[in-house]
């Protein structure tokens, strides 16, 4: 049972859904914060601007560029920490498992092997 559920866990699927999860909710909240506090006044510095973020206006109408800029740089860093912090551990531990699963299968086999040659011996011993 409980190895049944490993195997569930161990899925892509499952991780991948879970990496969605992360992505949409409690990163972006983080990463945000992140941008509102510090990309958007860095954005206002290096472009002059008075406005938080920097945008230009043409006939009246308002292009808030820094907004763009701000939330290129909030996906490219939530999408960096979803890659170190789950993606990359989860394909070292999967990797990790499926060593242990191809070394048992290959004992499996060894273990095999030896009990034909088991087996082979004996029948050899009853026709003599």
């Amino acid at each position: 049972m409980i190895r049944g559920f490993k195997d569930f866990l161990m899925r892509g699927n499952v991780v991948e859904l879970a990496v969605a999860v992360v992505m949409g909710a409690a990163m972006t909240s983080l990463v945000s914060s992140f941008g509102d506090a510090f990309l958007n006044p860095l954005i206002t510095l290096a472009t002059g601007g008075v406005e938080i973020g920097g945008s230009f206006t043409v006939n009246g109408v308002e292009f808030p560029y820094g907004v763009f800029i701000n939330g290129l740089l909030v996906f490219f860093l939530t999408a960096l920490a979803v890659y170190f912090v789950i993606v990359m551990p989860f394909n070292k531990l999967r990797e990790r498992i499926m060593t242990d699963r191809e070394e048992e299968k290959v004992e499996r086999e060894e273990q095999i092997v030896l009990l034909e040659q088991i087996r082979d011996a004996l029948r050899a011993d009853r026709e003599n």
